[in-house]
């Protein structure tokens, strides 16, 4: 599986910027990825349940549900314990990378991220998912 070709792998982008989920929609159409997109946690967790995504990106900063909150949810619930969620932020603290492990985020990228650096989050999981399967 190459980084331009990840056919078939479903990603959620849970964000609550309009300009981030576009970017990471075209970033992720361009390689062939299923999207779905969410604005907040309560839009996730609702489209999750639905989609059963391979891997999920979740903006720490969000209303009503922020992205810790939504690990959370997402990593009790037993079918989607083992995916793979990737904490986004502006923030390049050490703090908040600690606080995502502890709520389960298995990475952690900054924003603005780049292509590169979506795709190969995204493809690092992919190829995991492949061997387990």
């Amino acid at each position: 599986m190459n980084a331009d070709n990840l056919m078939g792998v479903k990603v959620m982008v849970i964000d609550d910027s309009n300009t981030i989920r576009r970017s990471a929609e075209i970033f992720l159409t361009q390689s062939k990825c299923e999207i779905i997109l969410a604005v907040d946690g309560f839009d996730a967790m609702a489209k999750i349940i639905d989609s059963h995504p391979d891997i999920i990106f979740v903006d720490i900063m969000m209303p009503r549900l922020d992205g810790y909150q939504t690990c959370t949810l997402i990593k009790r619930n037993s079918h989607f314990r083992d995916t793979p969620v990737i904490m986004l932020s502006s923030k390049d603290g050490l703090f908040d990378r600690a606080r995502g492990r502890m709520v389960g985020s298995n990475e952690y990228l900054t924003k603005p991220f780049t292509k590169e650096s979506l795709l190969n989050a995204v493809h690092k999981y992919a190829l995991k998912r492949e061997e387990t399967t």
